[in-house]
């Protein structure tokens, strides 16, 4: 009667989503080992808590001023639509859960990609 779902490969993937949710496991990988694509969603949040190991959650407004947080195991952090954001994993261990829409996609996310 109890679902399972786990992630031990590099990069985000979603492992559950069901009906209006999409919850996913974000784990080290080259897209997020530097600061590099900026996204934001145009139609939802994006909560992430970090579960194990070390991360840095970047957001930026449109004047461009950076908010920085080292994330802390068991905080939830909730990202609001329209808003950039991008985030670095420190290591192999680090593993952050991603709560958002089941709808996200490129069709609803903009992005800036590095210069």
């Amino acid at each position: 009667m109890i679902e399972s779902y786990s992630h031990s490969g590099e990069d985000f993937k979603a492992v559950l989503t069901y009906e209006g949710w999409k919850i996913g496991l974000l784990r080290k990988s080259e897209r997020f080992s530097t600061e590099g694509i900026w996204e934001r969603h145009t139609m939802t949040d994006e909560a992430f808590v970090l579960l194990l190991g070390a991360a840095t959650l970047f957001a930026k407004d449109e004047s461009g001023n950076i908010e920085k947080v080292e994330m802390k195991n068991d905080v939830l952090y909730n990202v609001p639509k329209g808003v950039w954001h991008h985030i670095i994993v420190a290591d192999e261990d680090t593993t952050v859960l991603v709560v958002e829409n089941s709808n996200t996609s490129a069709l609803n996310t903009e992005k800036i990609l590095p210069a």
